[in-house]
């Protein structure tokens, strides 16, 4: 399993574009299967928490069309602090997780 975190700020005038551009891709990774995939915001501070079963799996998620242009619009928006990506090691975990 690969468990990813990635965190980054928006400008607060990008947060609702941010979050039609979530949902977007959501609808595309809700059909999708061995992967979880959450989104959580603090205002204009967003954080992805991704669990994938495999690398072939991650690379299927991350070139998803929608997700790429996600990613590009984000960036392209003027980020206040750009993307943190922190790779993740389970210590526990009261559910499986994958």
């Amino acid at each position: 399993m690969i468990a990813v975190k990635v965190t980054y700020t928006v400008k607060p005038s990008f947060v609702a574009q941010n979050l039609q551009n979530i949902e977007t891709f959501m609808q595309d990774f809700r059909r999708m299967e061995d992967f979880q995939y959450t989104v959580y915001t603090n205002e204009n501070i967003f954080t992805h928490i991704s669990h994938y079963k495999n690398e072939d799996i991650q690379a299927a998620v991350l070139n998803t069309p929608s997700f790429k242009a996600f990613q590009q619009q984000r960036d392209d928006s003027g980020l206040v602090l750009p993307p943190q990506i922190e790779v993740l090691t389970l210590a526990a975990s009261a559910k499986e997780v994958l």
